[in-house]
């Protein structure tokens, strides 16, 4: 013969229980999309950083370094490099 069993007097409804844990679970999940968005932009703009340091900057450098030496060379060539030159 089964015994029933005892009751709480703090039972939880089943529906009650379900709906605390999907709130639970829908909140996990939006931290982590944050998390893993914060992560992912993160590693974009690391990316960026390399790019420009190693690609974009020097290539401009190595640009504006040679004009300018073309320039000083062309002032050098015309007007020595007396007074004149430095624009005194």
């Amino acid at each position: 013969m089964a015994h029933p069993a005892p009751r709480s007097s703090t039972s939880v409804s089943p529906a009650s229980s379900i709906d605390d844990v999907r709130s639970e679970i829908s909140y996990d999940s939006e931290e982590e999309e944050q998390r893993l968005a914060q992560q992912e932009w993160d590693e974009s703009v690391q990316q960026l950083q390399l790019l420009l340091t190693v690609v974009v900057f020097p290539f401009f450098g190595k640009w504006l370094g040679r004009k300018w030496s073309h320039i000083l060379f062309e002032r050098y060539q015309t007007l020595g490099i007396g007074k004149r030159f430095w624009g005194l």
